[in-house]
Formats: C-alpha cells, sequence, structure tokens
C-alpha cells in the first residue's frame, strides 16, 4: 500500500519552498519580457488601472504554461544541489535508498504539474489569448494622452500641428502658442497664434476645447495652386477665441470576434475541427480551380468570324497550329499575339492570386497543427526539465543562486532555440508537423534519460573537480600543501628515524641527478617508442610522503612550514605521456600531437630537476630544525 513517508515530506517541503520563489521569479521575468514588447502601445495614452491590470491578469495567465519548466528546472536543481552540498543525499543513499525511490515523490508532483500546464493551455489560455488580443487592439486604437511638450511640435492630433513654448505645469496654462490646422492640406493651413492658451478634454473625451488669448488668426480664402501668384487671405486679430476639435482620446473595448479565427484561441477539439474545415474548405476551392483550369486550357482566345470559318473546315482534317497562323495577314497576327499575351498575363495574375490564397490557407493550417501538438509538448517539458535538473543537482551537489541558475538558463535557451527554430520551419512547410513541434522533446528527453542515468549509478562525469584535476595534470598546474597544528595528536614523530630517512633520501635525490639529464632535452624514440616506468621517482615520492604524513604530528610551526614548502612529485610525467605502450608510439606519430607531448614531457623533466634539489635544500633545513630545538632527546 502507497504510503507518504516523513523522508518524501521532507523532499516535498524542500522542493516545493525552492519552486515557488523560483516561479514567481521567472514568471515576473516573462511578464517583464511581455511588457516590454508592448510598451510603446501602453505609455503615453491615459489608460486607467482597470486596462492595464486586465492587461497584466491576461498575460500572467497565458504565460504560467511557460515559466513552469523554467521552474521546475531551477527548483529541482536547487533541491538536489543542496541535498548533495549538506551530505543528504549521502546519507539518503548510505540507507540504501536509491535516487530514483528519492525522486520519487518529485516525480509524482511534476506529473500534476503537467496536468496543470495542459489545462492552463487547453482551457484558460485560449479563452485569456483571446481577451488580450482583444485587449491590444483596443490599446492600438485609443489615440495617445493629450500631452503637449514644449519647444516641439506636437502632431498626435489629426489635421493639427501645435507648438508651445511654455506651459505651467499647475494651472495648465500654455505660453505662446502656435497652431496649424493642416485638415484642408498644407497649402491651404490655417494658423493661429495666441499668447496664452488652454487645452482641456471635453467630458465625453471625444473633443477638445482650445480657449486662447490675446492672439491673430490667418486663413486663405481660396485654394492655392501651383500657378497662384496672389491669394486673397483673411487676418483676425481677437483677445478671446474658442474652438472645438474632434479628438477622442478615451480607451473603448472593440469587438473581438474577428480574433475567433486565431489558432491560439481555441483549445485541441476547436483546434481539430478547425484544421478539418480549413482543409474542407482547400479540396472544394483545389477541384473548383482544377475545372477551372481543364476549361481556361482548350478556350479559344477571341475568335473572330474568319477563324471560325477556317476551323470548321479544318475540322476534318488535323488542326496545324502554325498553318493556321502563316495563313494569318500581319494585321491579324498582330492582334493574335497582342491578345494571346494579355491573356497569358491575366491567367498568371489571377492563378498567382488564388495560389497565394491556397499558401495561406495551407500556412492557417499548419498553424493550427502547431499549436495543437505543443499544447502537449510544454506540458511535457515540465516533466522532461525535473529528470535534468533532479541528476544534475546529485552530480554536480551545489546549492544555492550561483551554479544553478547558470545551468538552468543554458537548457532553458537551448530548449528554447531548438523548439523556436523547428517549430518556425515545421510552420513554413519545410519539416513535418510532428518532427519539427517534437524536436525539443526528442532532443531533451534523452538528455534526461542519460543524466539520470549517471546521477543513479553515482557517476563522476559531470564532477567539476575531476576535470580540474585533469586540466591541473595536463598543464602541469599543482596544488600546494596545506599542513596545520592539528588540535589532538595521538603519537609524536620519531624524529631520529626520520632525520636519518631524509638524509638517505637527499643520498637518493643527489644519485639520481647525476645519473639523468634533467635539464637536457629527452630522446624522441625513447619518450614514445622504449619508454619505462620510473620507478625511482617513484620511491622516492613514497617514501618523502610518508615522513610528511608523520611529520606533520608536531606541534612546531617552523617545523610545519618547512613541510609546506615541499613539492608534490609527479611519478611518471617526465618519462611518457601513456601507460600503453602502443596509445604512445600512435601519439608519436602524429607530428603535431607528439611534438607538444615532447615539449610538455621536457618541461616536467626541468620542473623535476628543480623539486629534486628542493627535496634536497627542504631536507637539511628540516634535520637542523629538528637538531636546534632539541626534538632528538
Amino acid at each position: 500500500m502507497f504510503r507518504i513517508k516523513k523522508l518524501d515530506i521532507f523532499i516535498l517541503k524542500s522542493f516545493l519552498l525552492l519552486f515557488a520563489g523560483t516561479f514567481f521569479i521567472c514568471l515576473f521575468v516573462f511578464i517583464m519580457q511581455f511588457l516590454w514588447r508592448w510598451v510603446d502601445e501602453l505609455v503615453g495614452k491615459g489608460l486607467g488601472v482597470t486596462v492595464l491590470a486586465q492587461f497584466f491578469y491576461y498575460s500572467t495567465l497565458i504565460l504560467i504554461p511557460a515559466s513552469l519548466p523554467l521552474a521546475i528546472l531551477l527548483a529541482a536543481l536547487m533541491t538536489f544541489g543542496n541535498f548533495g552540498e549538506r551530505y543528504e543525499l549521502l546519507s539518503m543513499k548510505s540507507a540504501g535508498i536509491p535516487l530514483t525511490r528519492i525522486m520519487r515523490p518529485l516525480i509524482i508532483l511534476c506529473i500534476l504539474f503537467s496536468a496543470i500546464s495542459f489545462y492552463f493551455q487547453n482551457v484558460v489560455a485560449p479563452k485569456a489569448q483571446q481577451q488580450l488580443w482583444t485587449l491590444v487592439v483596443s490599446i492600438k486604437q485609443t489615440n495617445p494622452e493629450l500631452d503637449i511638450p514644449e519647444g516641439v511640435f506636437y502632431n498626435e492630433i489629426d489635421g493639427y500641428n501645435i507648438y508651445v513654448k511654455q506651459k505651467d505645469r499647475n494651472t495648465g496654462m500654455l505660453k505662446d502658442v502656435l497652431i496649424y490646422n493642416i485638415s484642408e492640406g498644407f497649402e491651404n493651413a490655417h494658423v493661429i497664434w495666441a499668447e496664452r492658451g488652454k487645452i482641456e478634454s471635453t467630458e465625453d473625451q471625444n473633443h477638445l476645447r482650445l480657449h486662447l488669448y490675446n492672439g491673430e488668426q490667418f486663413e486663405n480664402l481660396k485654394s492655392q495652386t501651383i500657378s497662384s501668384k496672389n491669394v486673397p487671405y483673411r487676418r483676425e486679430t481677437f483677445r478671446e477665441k474658442h474652438a472645438i476639435i474632434e479628438f477622442k482620446g478615451g480607451f473603448e473595448m472593440v469587438d473581438g470576434s474577428f480574433l475567433s479565427d486565431r489558432s491560439d484561441t481555441k483549445n485541441m477539439a476547436q483546434i481539430s475541427h478547425s484544421i478539418d474545415s480549413l482543409r474542407a474548405h482547400v479540396d472544394s476551392v483545389g477541384m473548383t480551380m482544377y475545372k477551372e483550369l481543364n476549361r481556361s486550357t482548350y478556350r479559344a482566345i477571341n475568335l473572330n468570324a474568319s477563324d471560325s470559318v477556317k476551323l470548321e473546315q479544318n475540322k476534318s482534317t488535323r488542326l496545324s497550329v502554325d498553318s493556321l497562323f502563316d495563313s494569318y495577314t500581319m494585321s491579324e497576327k498582330e492582334r493574335v499575339l497582342s491578345n494571346a499575351a494579355n491573356y497569358s498575363k491575366n491567367l498568371a495574375t489571377d492563378w498567382h492570386m488564388k495560389g497565394t490564397v491556397a499558401k495561406e490557407t495551407d500556412t492557417n493550417i499548419r498553424r493550427h497543427q502547431t499549436d495543437w501538438h505543443k499544447k502537449i509538448t510544454t506540458s511535457l517539458a515540465c516533466l522532461i526539465f525535473f529528470f535534468i535538473g533532479a541528476p544534475l543537482g546529485a552530480i554536480i551537489r551545489k546549492g544555492g543562486l550561483g551554479m544553478p541558475v547558470i545551468i538552468s538558463v543554458l537548457f532553458f535557451v537551448l530548449y528554447y532555440i531548438i523548439d523556436t527554430g523547428a517549430v518556425r520551419v515545421a510552420r513554413s512547410g519545410e519539416m513535418n508537423i510532428i518532427l519539427g513541434t517534437w524536436m525539443s522533446t526528442l532532443v531533451l528527453t534523452p538528455l534526461g534519460a542519460f543524466f539520470t542515468y549517471k546521477s543513479n549509478k553515482d557517476s563522476v562525469v559531470f564532477n567539476i573537480d575531476v576535470y580540474r584535476d585533469f586540466f591541473r595534470a595536463l598543464l602541469g598546474i599543482r596544488q600546494k600543501r596545506n599542513l596545520f597544528k592539528k588540535e589532538v595528536i595521538i603519537e609524536d614523530p620519531n624524529y631520529p628515524r626520520i632525520c636519518e630517512d631524509l638524509l638517505a633520501i637527499s643520498d637518493e635525490c643527489r644519485s639520481y641527478l647525476d645519473h639523468h639529464s634533467l635539464k637536457t632535452a629527452p630522446n624522441y624514440l625513447r619518450i614514445f617508442g622504449f619508454n619505462e616506468e620510473d620507478n625511482h621517482i617513484a620511491q622516492i615520492h613514497d617514501r618523502l610522503e610518508k615522513q610528511i604524513e608523520e611529520l606533520s604530528n608536531s606541534k612546531d610551526h617552523v617545523l610545519l612550514e618547512l613541510l609546506n614548502r615541499y613539492p608534490i612529485i609527479s611519478s611518471n610525467a617526465h618519462k611518457r605521456p601513456f601507460k600503453n605502450r602502443w596509445l604512445n608510439i600512435l601519439t608519436g606519430l602524429v607530428f603535431p600531437v607528439g611534438l607538444v607531448f615532447f615539449f610538455r614531457i621536457w618541461m616536467f623533466s626541468i620542473r623535476l630537476d628543480k623539486d629534486l634539489n628542493r627535496i634536497i635544500q627542504n631536507n637539511g633545513d628540516v634535520t637542523a630544525r629538528i637538531k636546534d630545538e632539541s626534538f632528538i632527546k
């Protein structure tokens, strides 16, 4: 019988706390990105709080399915990264609990999230999408809020250009106002200048009231033409003038029924019904075009009476177009060729327009098909991203918002690029619809299975320390010793014996340096063909490390500092690149690769010479320190 255990509650609680934070962060990022897309349409139109609240509400409902996969990926990475960093995952595995059992409650939860995502995409999002697009169209048709700037011409009012030199923000009074009425054209503009003025909207938000004081008005009395030399005009001086300008500044919701044909405003059942209807329409149109094409192929082109007579005379015999054309006079030939050219041109234009209509219908069908499949693939992305994030977190063992955020963004960008590119190609008709919409799922599912398998086997494939140690060894970068005074020492070092062993190690180092020319260039053939392991250096390394380990129990700070000066010797790096002889021979035969390894081995040989000399010197300093401090009793 399935029961929820305390371990499952602990795992669920750890995941849900992180998921709640990451989900709202991801949702906020997507909303800001969506808002940035439409910010130009929203700013400066005097939209009320209700309109803006509706915009954010509908956009939030639409973006929830897109935020869920990224939030699950990030939360899974952080949860299992925290488990690994705090050794909680190690404790669970030590108790005999496999990783798949640890992931089981979260797998069930992610299946629930996938179902929620599908519900939002299939039920909530289509309705919200239609309401949002209706709102966006209404906002686009809304005139901008009347806010005339200083020092520039304001042309947001149709048929008018208004210039204001200075304005009082507190009273709304405008100073030095210049108005161009160009509703009848630039040549017949009415110009009004006023010392002061004020502009305000009417209560119905459909007109503007102009209150102008101490100014003049100029107006032409007849229309101007190019040949006009003297145009009479009228000049009016006024102390106070009032006028009304038509200007719809209020927000008005449009009828969004015309958006019902969009594929993103339908659920899966409606999309399937629309696809059947579009295909039936395409088939009927195609059949009609086919019949019309057959009829137009054999249609005579503007035949006159003489042409008909000639056709009747040649009905019993085989019709020869060339002989018929040769029987025409020059004027008749010119008429026939002209009619044929016009008919071909008209026919090409007609079929081009019909082909464009058919192509648009096919594109609309493909758009409906991709939206039908994406409702499923986006829901499955929640589960796939969990199987990517949880194993990676268990392998990397890094919690917090550092490494998990970077990895999550990289995988989500990969998913977005594959999904967007493949869907776009599928909608263009260059790729199969199913393959294009499921491409991201087909790519990421094997990755999730591979990560889960490697994590369950405790693989070091994604262990950063392993790669760091490999590149350090490849480039010859080594760590320094970091010995420090121990709080508890069980057994003190045997200083007399250690001094004898250090002196013996120094003698072995001198003997090795005398018999090997480490600073000279090594023999290329011996490196890659006949080189053997250098057991002597390996023995020196093992003996030295044994003495250092025993001396690390000392309480003397100076002695510990001398121990940190000992280099860490690479036993075989100065002799050969690989342990396998045939692999060494193959490396030597590949000239660029072999040359790189040749210089690397030479570098390690020179470094070994310095290390042995440093060991000899440091052994003398250590023995002198032991004797000076009377460690030997």
